[in-house]
């Protein structure tokens, strides 16, 4: 039986938010790879469509790792539950070629060697999620071959506006990553700091390659 795919995230009541969350469910569910259900919303919300699920379940992060403060927290408290026949994937991090497609969207927002970048998170709870956050922001300075900051959005220092004002102080045109999976209201913060931002990490293949990838290698430990 092929485990159920249950996406999660808090959608914070984001109208662009959801509907980037369920067009990224429904492209996932169209490869036909494994059943897929949307868990979106606030804890209790996630945990009843959780509850209607039958069978082994794969619960799939649909953010990333220091990329959603609100939905990191939600999901730690359903992954610490002690359930049989249920298998918990890590929210998308330091994956190449998604940094690299993060990298070649700087570049078609105008990025130029020699102007400054500014990898924007939300931030989180852990120092697993930090880790992972320096992690992407060192990949991605590799693969331009320039220095990448780190500022974020609602947690931890420096504040994405603080890393850009460094960056200007310089003379130096400044673009700004932005490491979130999908459009909310956030983003337009981002827009608001007046540098060239790129949009959200979906959609892309490469996002639903990576989620399904994951299913994959959890759907082979649940039959272990």
């Amino acid at each position: 039986m092929v485990p159920t795919m249950v996406l999660v995230a808090d959608d914070k009541q984001d109208a662009r938010r959801g509907e980037s969350l369920r067009e990224l469910a429904d492209a996932v569910a169209a490869r036909g790879e494994a059943p897929v259900v949307s868990a979106f919303g606030s804890a209790a919300e996630v945990q009843a469509a959780l509850d209607l699920v039958d069978g082994p379940k794969v619960l799939t992060p649909a953010y990333v790792a220091g990329g959603d403060v609100a939905s990191a927290e939600l999901f730690s408290g359903l992954r610490s539950a002690d359930r049989g026949g249920v298998c918990a994937t890590d929210p998308l991090g330091a994956v190449p070629s998604i940094v690299a497609d993060l990298a070649g969207r700087l570049a078609d927002e105008g990025w130029a060697p020699g102007d400054g970048v500014v990898l924007a998170a939300d931030g989180g709870t852990g120092q697993a999620e930090r880790q992972a956050v320096a992690d992407v922001a060192r990949m991605l300075s590799r693969r331009l071959d320039s220095p990448v900051q780190v500022g974020y959005l609602n947690s931890w220092a420096p504040t994405v506006a603080d890393a850009v004002d460094r960056l200007r102080r310089g003379g130096r045109r400044v673009a700004i990553g932005a490491w979130r999976l999908v459009e909310d209201g956030d983003h337009e913060r981002l827009r608001e700091l007046g540098a060239a931002v790129t949009a959200p990490l979906w959609p892309a293949d490469i996002v639903v390659d990576t989620l399904l990838a994951r299913h994959r290698a959890a759907k082979a430990r649940l039959a272990a």
